[in-house]
């Protein structure tokens, strides 16, 4: 038998769990949530599951508790469950901040209970449950051997592949994830933006910068992110990069600031693949600061 999970917390990757871990063959003996309406939608997803506005009524019974409430209420969800009994000794309690060390719950320890972090690196954007969101993700973990141990099996249960980490590298693993996700999107946004003052539609973005994307995260998949550069700033063009700033500071003055600090980033990766000069490389650093 595999072990009996309790969710506090029904937001998407709490709701989730709860489907995608009961069809993985782990029982869920309840869940939780502030919304009393929430709580039942997530429960009614396992029919027969008890739900609760009190985490503590229906966490007392499991063996693995997962705390998926915002990450700035998780040490307070987990506190308020311990004073009121929630935890029994030997209870693996898992939050799945991708930021927060497993150290949060540390309160929590006094009551028996082990600590760890359980961490799907993807993003819980829709409501589609049938497609399973973590298939083929990364799933990080740390803390306790025992929660590090459960985690890792429940990973690979889910579809995904564990990784463990260091608990003191938790905050540069949620950074790296926030750079290649979200700051992704920003900068594609800046693409689009270039682009259409450049007298592309919106509609045809995707065909014109589309092809150049995916050939890149291909080329960075298959060589790493130094070896794949390539452009102005890699051959050492400052007449180029000269060019745009004007056009971007005439145009776009407010995204300037933010391209000058890609440019000189970049000019950091140019040096280390080798293919830029000392004058180059002083000339470029001298107009983009």
């Amino acid at each position: 038998m595999k072990a009996r999970c309790a969710v506090v917390g029904c937001g998407r990757v709490g709701t989730s769990l709860v489907y995608h871990l009961n069809r993985a063959g782990y029982p869920v003996c309840g869940v939780a949530s502030r919304s009393l309406s929430s709580a039942q939608k997530a429960a009614g997803l396992v029919p027969g599951t008890p739900f609760s506005i009190e985490a503590a009524e229906v966490t007392r019974d499991a063996e693995v508790v997962f705390i998926t409430t915002p990450d700035d209420t998780i040490a307070s969800v987990a506190g308020a469950i311990a004073k009121k009994g929630g935890f029994k000794d030997g209870v693996s309690v898992l939050h799945c901040s991708g930021s927060l060390p497993s150290t949060i719950l540390a309160g929590v320890k006094e009551t028996g209970a082990l600590i760890g972090s359980m961490h799907p690196l993807q993003s819980f954007a829709g409501a589609d449950l049938e497609s399973n969101p973590f298939d083929s993700i990364i799933v990080s973990v740390e803390g306790d051997e025992k929660p590090v141990e459960i985690a890792l099996s429940m990973a690979s249960d889910l579809g995904a592949k564990g990784l463990t980490i260091e608990t003191h590298a938790k905050t540069m693993y949620h950074a790296a994830a926030v750079v290649a996700s979200n700051c992704f999107v920003t900068v594609q946004d800046m693409a689009w933006t270039f682009i259409r003052d450049a007298g592309v539609s919106e509609k045809d973005a995707w065909s014109v910068l589309g092809p150049l994307i995916e050939g890149t995260l291909a080329n960075i998949k298959k060589v790493g992110p130094v070896d794949a550069l390539t452009g102005p700033i890699a051959r050492g063009d400052v007449a180029t990069i000269d060019t745009h700033l004007n056009k971007i500071s005439e145009m776009q003055p407010d995204l300037e600031s933010l391209y000058k600090a890609l440019c000189l980033h970049t000019v950091d990766v140019a040096k280390r693949k080798g293919t830029l000069n000392k004058d180059a490389e002083e000339a470029l650093v001298k107009r983009l600061t």
